[in-house]
């Protein structure tokens, strides 16, 4: 039987990774979004409203996918409204699917929230997990609406005889523009901005983080485990960490990725200094910028979110993730932290969106 994949949220940097990665393993591959792109080669684009039933419902009239990867949420001024929003568009999407009876597996991405807590929390006194961070660490007792997408993706399971299985990535890194938690693109392009004006690469978070241990997610190991756990029964009705494998300090990694753009690296000084606000008035320089290097980008809010990264890289304690239960398993997919950077610097520029 065919393999057809669903991918929602198929414009991020999940999703886009993912679709690739399908449909060079030889997947039927639709990618669902609000405003599809026609970008990626091969996919079936989709335009649907997650919390529009009758958008969803004549979009995917046509379509029954065997699997379907949930890569995509909708950030609110609230975790309440967080919870009530994303609960219901997975609900909505699994819903509309369940008549069709083709759905074999469901994978959800969530994230490192699941042991930290929400944003209105993160990581705060009270809120701080054992680390390395395991699969079996219990919920918090807050709110969290990774907690409401999960029970949705298990209520569905259990009423439509689907397996599923649960992707908690730390930072993600790879390429997408006008993602609202982007860490890679807001670090090149506040080096670009350093570069052109002579500013410092300043360090913006916390002492926690500068000297302790840290990993990330490449996009694309993110893709090959979804991938794996979703055709590997041993893998099958399990929630997994998902990190690229290496771990590092974040006092290494800064003076590497200064070093790339050839500029001055300034490490933790004592005090915070928010990403935020120290490219709050960059706007009007980076469409400088932009025309000077004829770049496709001209907004700087399309590609840096430097809210996002203000918060990973201000957590008051060090975060890595442990991988024995992928590993045990038999996923060994590896990449350096420094090397997905390095990579993802080199498409952005050859994709012209930072000089």
């Amino acid at each position: 039987m065919s393999k057809i994949a669903l991918v929602v949220g198929a414009s991020g940097i999940t999703g886009s990774n993912l679709a690739e990665q399908l449909i060079s393993q030889g997947w039927t591959t639709y990618g669902l979004s609000r405003n599809p792109k026609n970008d990626t080669i091969g996919l079936l684009p989709v335009g649907a409203d997650l919390l529009d039933l009758n958008s969803l419902n004549t979009a995917l009239a046509d379509i029954s996918p065997t699997h379907v990867f949930i890569t995509t949420w909708m950030r609110n001024d609230t975790e309440a409204e967080n919870i009530r929003v994303n609960a219901e568009m997975i609900r909505n999407i699994l819903n509309v699917l369940s008549p069709k009876k083709s759905v074999q597996h469901v994978a959800l991405v969530t994230g490192l929230k699941h042991y930290l807590g929400p944003f209105e929390a993160y990581a705060a006194e009270g809120f701080l997990p054992e680390t390395p961070l395991r699969e079996e660490h219990p919920r918090l007792n807050i709110e969290n609406f990774y907690y409401a997408q999960e029970d949705e993706v298990y209520a569905a399971a259990a009423r439509d005889n689907f397996t599923w299985s649960i992707h908690r990535p730390h930072t993600v890194i790879g390429h997408a523009v006008g993602n609202q938690m982007n860490m890679g693109t807001t670090l090149a392009v506040y080096a670009s901005i350093c570069k052109e004006t002579g500013r410092p690469f300043q360090w913006p978070g916390s002492e926690a983080q500068w000297n302790g241990l840290s990993d990330m997610t490449d996009a694309r190991v993110l893709a090959e485990h979804l991938i794996w756990a979703a055709t590997t029964e041993a893998a099958h009705n399990e929630a997994f960490n998902i990190v690229n494998g290496d771990f590092f300090r974040w006092s290494w990694l800064w003076k590497q990725l200064a070093a790339y753009f050839n500029i001055e690296a300034a490490g933790y000084d004592g005090t915070i200094h928010p990403l935020e606000t120290e490219i709050a008035n960059d706007g009007p320089l980076w469409k400088e910028i932009a025309t000077r290097y004829q770049l496709e980008e001209k907004e700087l809010s399309r590609l840096a979110s430097a809210w996002h990264t203000d918060l990973d890289l201000g957590r008051p304690i060090e975060v890595m993730t442990d991988m024995s239960k992928s590993r045990k398993l038999g996923f060994t997919v590896f990449k350096k932290t420094n090397e997905s950077f390095y990579e993802l610097f080199d498409q952005l520029r050859a994709k012209k969106l930072i000089p």
